[in-house]
């Protein structure tokens, strides 16, 4: 009685662990993989020679993964090619050429228009030293398919970008 009631624990056992296989086997392969779509464009040393307002050049793709946002080298445009939500990081590095007062701003601009809400000011400063310094700021918008988006730098005073950077991926 024992060896009988031990090989139905036993087949039932058996049972479910080909039943729970069954089912990771036929669900698995109905998971979605999830692309991601990231750009990390760079400008260096030379990309931007402009002073006072700017719209950013990258010469760099550091990370380029999927089709959603795409930028040619060298290029101040980023191309969206697909509708979604998108979070947007950058840096900016501005010097000032002179002496004297040093303020600069930076502003996302998508389809030619700056957005307001995406304005980041910096102090101003008024010392008779070299200056610079890095504006940073990460926001996330919802971006159309065909959106051309740019970074401006804007200022009144005598100040080059000799340094940036724009990581962008959608999230949504």
């Amino acid at each position: 009685m024992c060896e009988c009631n031990m090989s139905k624990v036993t087949g039932m056992c058996m049972a479910i662990i080909a039943l729970v296989i069954a089912i990771v086997i036929i669900l698995c392969p109905n998971t979605p993989i999830e692309n991601k779509n990231i750009l990390t464009a760079i400008a260096r040393e030379g990309d931007n020679t402009e002073v006072g307002n700017a719209i950013i050049k990258f010469s760099l793709n550091d990370i380029e993964e999927g089709t959603a946002i795409m930028h040619q080298a060298g290029s101040e445009n980023i191309n969206i090619n697909e509708s979604g939500i998108y979070q947007i990081s950058y840096q900016v590095f501005g010097t000032g050429q002179r002496l004297g007062t040093f303020n600069f701003n930076t502003v996302l601009i998508v389809n030619g228009v700056g957005l307001p809400d995406t304005f980041n000011e910096s102090p101003i400063l008024r010392d008779n030293v070299v200056n610079r310094m890095t504006l940073t700021s990460t926001v996330i918008l919802r971006l159309e398919a065909g959106d051309i988006l740019n970074l401006g730098a804007v200022s009144i005073e005598d100040v080059t970008y000799p340094r940036a950077r724009i990581d962008i991926e959608k999230i949504g």
